[in-house]
């Protein structure tokens, strides 16, 4: 896979992906196509800005005359996708961008390649970047597997259940050559201060108070982004047509308690902690069940969360100018 096509590269886990790429295949030559909303950010990405190997489009998925002259331009061998509107609480209370983004842009993306591959499916990929959430809620025991039917709980997880059959049918229909990722919650460097880690810690190094939902009991399990990165290089290059490969990373916590370790961490009392109103269709517990990639790819996740966790919190610690300006100017 000379020549990928990555959208929404400038987001958190697609910025990780791309610098991954360029890193471990020095063939790789990257084509990154991002709207620049409110969570992409260049920033993610000034390591690389001056590889020959990278090429940064602003754009936007929904634009197919765009998506058109970028595979006719390049002929891509892949295609990542990423691009989505991620975050579920915007979902709740403006859930028309996430059906354009994450529906009608990913179909604007699959008819590109289609049109664009029709004879050469056999030597090319295209890679849907999904989510556990599509699956539901567990109850205290089980966990979600390939097999799991999809039973989305919020505008957010429907938007990315409908992605996943949009593509799942061009595969079926077409034979398509896509794969379909879905992976668990992510935590790492880069990650929008919105998210349940980058707030916590962001809040915590201002002094300011720490908003858990609800009970604070809500289970999920977390995946360190390296790991994540390494986990899709090896589907991209291994995986096999028409498949879906779950992505955990086999640490199941209490919100509460990532709080109460991320304050220990940082040496701040728990009583910035603020209990707060349960946000609406809050699914109780994520587990993924990745033994299908672990036995049919080889991968399996390098990081502990103890160790992922303290990662993170240097990073974020070591790179204040990355993140104290999109807190000014956030929304």
């Amino acid at each position: 896979m000379k020549t990928i096509l990555v959208t929404g590269g400038a987001g958190f886990i697609g910025a990780n992906f791309v610098r991954h790429i360029l890193e471990r295949h020095r063939e790789a030559y990257i084509v990154n196509l991002d709207a620049l909303t409110y969570a992409g950010n260049l920033d993610n990405l000034k390591s690389i800005e001056g590889d020959p190997r990278y090429q940064f489009v602003k754009g936007d998925i929904c634009d197919g005359k765009l998506l058109h002259s970028l595979f006719k331009e390049h002929h891509f061998d892949a295609v990542v996708h990423f691009a989505a509107e991620s975050h579920v609480d915007r979902s709740i209370t403006a859930p028309d961008q996430f059906v354009l983004t994450n529906v009608v842009g990913t179909h604007t993306v699959l008819r590109a390649a289609k049109d664009a591959w029709e004879k050469r499916f056999g030597e090319t990929r295209f890679l849907h970047i999904s989510t556990d959430e599509v699956y539901g809620a567990l109850g205290a025991e089980g966990f979600f597997t390939e097999e799991t039917p999809l039973a989305p709980n919020s505008p957010y997880s429907a938007s990315k259940a409908g992605s996943d059959l949009l593509v799942r049918s061009y595969y079926e229909t077409f034979r398509f050559p896509a794969i379909i990722t879905r992976c668990s919650n992510n935590y790492g460097p880069y990650q929008f201060p919105e998210k349940l880690i980058p707030l916590m810690i962001t809040n915590a190094l201002s002094d300011i108070p720490l908003p858990v939902y609800g009970d604070g009991l809500n289970v999920r399990d977390w995946l360190f982004v390296a790991d994540h990165c390494a986990a899709l290089d090896a589907v991209l290059h291994k995986g096999q047509c028409g498949e879906v490969y779950n992505i955990g990373g086999n640490n199941e916590k209490h919100n509460i308690d990532i709080v109460k370790l991320i304050l220990a961490e940082l040496g701040k009392p728990e009583k910035l902690i603020t209990f707060v109103k349960d946000r609406l269709g809050h699914d109780r517990r994520y587990a993924i069940d990745a033994s299908k990639i672990r036995r049919d790819l080889g991968w399996s996740p390098s990081v502990t969360f103890e160790q992922g966790i303290k990662k993170t919190i240097r990073w974020y610690l070591d790179n204040k100018w990355w993140w104290e300006k999109l807190i000014k100017h956030a929304p």
